[in-house]
Order: C-alpha cells, then sequence, then structure tokens
C-alpha cells in the first residue's frame, strides 16, 4: 500500500496559489485515474484506488500545511504503511 499526499491549505483563499499545488496534483492524479477524493478521515479527504497490485490512497490533509504530518501518520499508522511508501 502507498499513500500519496498532496499538501495544501483548506479554504478558498488558497485555490490556485502555489501553497496548494500538491492539492492540484492530487486532484490531477485522481481525475486521471477517476478516484472521488471525497472521504473524511483523519482530518483529510481521501480517495482509493489501485495502481497495478497495489493499493493506493490520494490524500488532502485539510489541517493546514504546518500540521499535515498529524493527517498522514494516522493514515500511516491505521493502515500499516511503512514510511518508505509515503509519498508527499
Amino acid at each position: 500500500m502507498y499513500l500519496v499526499v498532496g499538501l495544501g491549505n483548506p479554504g478558498t483563499q488558497y485555490n490556485m496559489t502555489r501553497h496548494n499545488i500538491g492539492f492540484e496534483a492530487i486532484d490531477y492524479i485522481a481525475d486521471e485515474l477517476g478516484v472521488k477524493v471525497k472521504k473524511l478521515k483523519y482530518k483529510a479527504l481521501y480517495g482509493e484506488c489501485e495502481i497495478g497490485k497495489d493499493k493506493v490512497l490520494l490524500i488532502k490533509p485539510q489541517t493546514y500545511m504546518n500540521l499535515s504530518g498529524e493527517s498522514v501518520s494516522e493514515f500511516a499508522k491505521f493502515f500499516k504503511v511503512p514510511t518508505n511508501n509515503i509519498i508527499v
């Protein structure tokens, strides 16, 4: 399993700014794979898919960038994802 995390800040004031390039990257990947990133867990929006034989979670933490590690660590702990399989 892999976590693919896009960093950004929630709120419309950050749309289309450099602060949200991570969110935009996740949206692009999700669109290409036909994945909805709308589920809410551990203070993040996420979607699930498979790439090859691997399960992948696309994650957009909603905690602002400085606290995004809290969300990512909860996902990694719950799904038992090794740090080598976390892509930010």
